[in-house]
């Protein structure tokens, strides 16, 4: 388990290891092609070293990539802020973001499908104002007004990535404790219902609960983020939120046992339909 620079570095290293070898060339002519010594292009590509958003540019050219999306998802991995104004939106916001919460907003901002399991709180892109303040407000301790107005901002920001074009798939399973924790109060909870169904009504959302009926379940140990992008699987990552950090586990035996036991909760949840009964008759005081 890493830290999100480190997982970065190794990702975006290995998708220029494979744009190498797939237009047929040896790290030591790519280096002659770029003007560098063979390694650098090395130490590059295993992620022992990072490299500048320039020199990915130069790698890119010079394996002749020519897919958009790839070069910019390449380049918001080298760092750089030169990108659309959907991966650098947040830069606005440095000095009160925690270096782990950037990252995990980074990979947010790039990717096309989130599959996520929340135990505790509804998801950071479903949050109604007032709930995400609640939210913000206990989660981190000794608040000034100003602080918790820029992070609530932050929270409310990340929610354009679903109306975005193309829009962020996201797969939520959501606990029925999320459902039933009175965050902010009855009337801050009733609007943070409301907009739940809403969002589980949109095209790219798929809204799932998981009712306490269903007994003990794979995902009881806590929530996890899965992050997929359109151009390589080669960058999946999953995300695990700590108290102070969050945890990125990149190995593909960790991909697939985190996406086999998401595929588990999915089959045990109720239905998208039922779902939405199930919130509203919450909501009703069922």
């Amino acid at each position: 388990m890493q830290h999100g620079p480190a997982v970065r570095r190794r990702k975006l290293g290995a998708e220029l290891r494979a744009l190498r070898t797939g237009v047929g060339l040896t790290s030591g002519e790519a280096a002659r092609l770029v003007g560098w010594h063979q390694s650098k292009v090395s130490r590059v590509e295993t992620g022992a070293s990072g490299v500048k958003p320039t020199d990915v540019r130069l790698l890119l050219d010079a394996y002749d990539v020519r897919d958009a999306q790839l070069r910019e998802l390449l380049l918001v991995l080298a760092g750089s802020e030169d990108v659309g104004d959907r991966h650098r939106w947040w830069h606005a916001y440095r000095g009160v973001l925690p270096p782990t919460y950037r990252d995990f907003i980074s990979l947010e901002s790039q990717a096309s499908g989130m599959r996520t399991l929340e135990t505790s709180v509804v998801p950071g892109l479903l949050q109604t104002p007032e709930y995400a303040r609640a939210v913000t407000r206990a989660a981190v301790d000794a608040l000034d007004e100003d602080r918790l107005d820029a992070l609530v901002a932050v929270r409310l920001a990340r929610q354009d990535v679903l109306r975005s074009q193309p829009p962020l798939e996201l797969s939520a399973v959501l606990d029925e404790a999320v459902l039933r924790r009175e965050v902010g109060g009855p009337g801050v909870m009733a609007r943070q219902l409301e907009r739940l169904i809403e969002a589980a009504r949109l095209p790219q959302v798929r809204l799932q609960v998981l009712p306490f009926t269903a007994g003990a379940h794979i995902g009881i140990t806590g929530p996890f983020v899965i992050f997929s992008f359109r151009n390589t699987s080669d960058l999946d990552v999953v995300v695990l939120d700590q108290l102070t950090s969050s945890l990125y586990l990149e190995r593909k035996e960790d991909l697939q046992a985190y996406t086999e036991a998401f595929n588990t909760l999915q089959i045990h949840a109720l239905s998208p339909e039922d779902s939405l009964d199930y919130i509203a008759g919450i909501g009703d005081g069922a």
